[in-house]
């Protein structure tokens, strides 16, 4: 693929009381993608910060506005809400997710976007194989975080939390990012295209310089309380009745088997059975079987009204500033949210002034 040829690209950066980096990351950006000879943008999603960064976005946005676009969040929905908000904005046939820390280094974005294409895949993963982060506080909760995931899901890569991944935006955008599912892109992306179309390459990481990290050895005990729900969407989103359904039949039968044998013992050995415990058990497994059984219908009834019912988002838009970008690529037009929807967003997109 030559040069001239190359697909549109989209950059999506969602941001936290990250105001001191925007200017130095955006730098970055810029230098990394300066010789792209494709059509390119960076959508920063503010999460609702206190601290400046979306003044600090707009500021830079002056001075970088011919690729630079600004998505704003009514207050912060948390990082897979800003990546999703970013996601819906991006126009390129390609997306880039990264973090704003300065600890991706942009500069590995056109060699990846060349892997990507060379390897013929539907995402780019990042590893960071030498990763500059505190061993206790990072690293730790990393690593056994990527091994329970990897463990569960059968997904194997190094890296899952990574940020900086390139993917093929028609498959990006076949998924719903919602709760914290940014930490599991790679498995969802597995439901909708073949394993070996994902693969992972080795990337830059930096030390943090300014700010803080938001995540800590508590992001563990989230990590398992999440993959329960990535395992059961996955093997059981469009048939959710045979999940509850096998539960339930497994619970009635054994408690089937004990009624069984306190009827054997009532009749056929005239005990008494009315003091036994077992018999309490029984009815409990039971009644447990039928509660599971009706889950499940209803747990069917759900997922069809899902798979029905129109696509929504679970977060509020503020206002969108676009820039004027290069040739051939306008400025989105402001969508109005049908009155039926659940959800008010407002877009605004604005050119710079020439």
């Amino acid at each position: 693929m030559t040069l001239a040829s190359r697909p549109s690209l989209s950059i999506v950066i969602p941001l936290y009381k990250e105001a001191l980096n925007i200017a130095p990351m955006l730098a970055m950006v810029l230098s990394a993608m300066e010789g792209y000879r494709g059509q390119w943008e960076v959508i920063c999603v503010d999460d609702g910060s206190p601290d400046g960064t979306a003044s600090a976005l707009h500021k830079a946005q002056a001075q970088y506005g011919r690729h630079v676009c600004i998505v704003e969040l009514q207050r912060n929905f948390g990082q897979t809400a800003a990546m999703q908000a970013g996601i819906d904005q991006a126009r390129g046939e390609l997306i880039v997710t990264m973090d704003g820390d300065l600890q991706n280094d942009a500069a590995d974005i056109p060699r990846m976007v060349d892997e990507l294409l060379e390897r013929d895949l539907d995402l780019l993963q990042g590893w960071r194989k030498d990763r500059q982060d505190a061993a206790l506080k990072r690293k730790l909760p990393s690593r056994l975080a990527n091994a329970l995931i990897a463990r569960i899901t059968g997904v194997q890569l190094h890296d899952y939390g990574c940020s900086l991944k390139v993917y093929r935006a028609h498959i990006l955008k076949q998924i719903r990012l919602y709760g914290e599912m940014h930490r599991f892109i790679p498995v969802w992306v597995a439901g909708v295209t073949a394993p070996h179309r994902i693969g992972e390459t080795v990337v830059r990481h930096h030390a943090r310089q300014f700010g803080q990290s938001k995540y800590g050895l508590s992001r563990t005990f989230r990590v398992i309380i999440d993959l329960l729900s990535v395992f059961f969407f996955l093997r059981f989103r469009a048939r959710p009745g045979h999940f509850f359904g096998s539960i339930g039949l497994a619970v009635g039968a054994l408690g089937g088997l004990m009624m069984t044998w306190l009827l054997m013992v009532k009749f056929v050995l005239g005990e008494d059975i009315g003091h036994r415990p077992l018999l309490i058990v029984a009815v409990l497994l039971i009644l447990m079987s039928l509660q599971f059984l009706t889950s499940g219908i209803l747990a069917e009834m759900l997922s069809r009204t899902f798979y029905q019912a129109a696509d929504g988002r679970h977060f509020v838009v503020r206002q969108t500033s676009t820039a004027q970008f290069a040739q051939g690529w306008q400025p989105n037009i402001t969508t109005s949210v049908p009155p039926s929807s659940p959800v008010a967003a407002q877009s605004r997109c604005a050119e710079e002034e020439s």
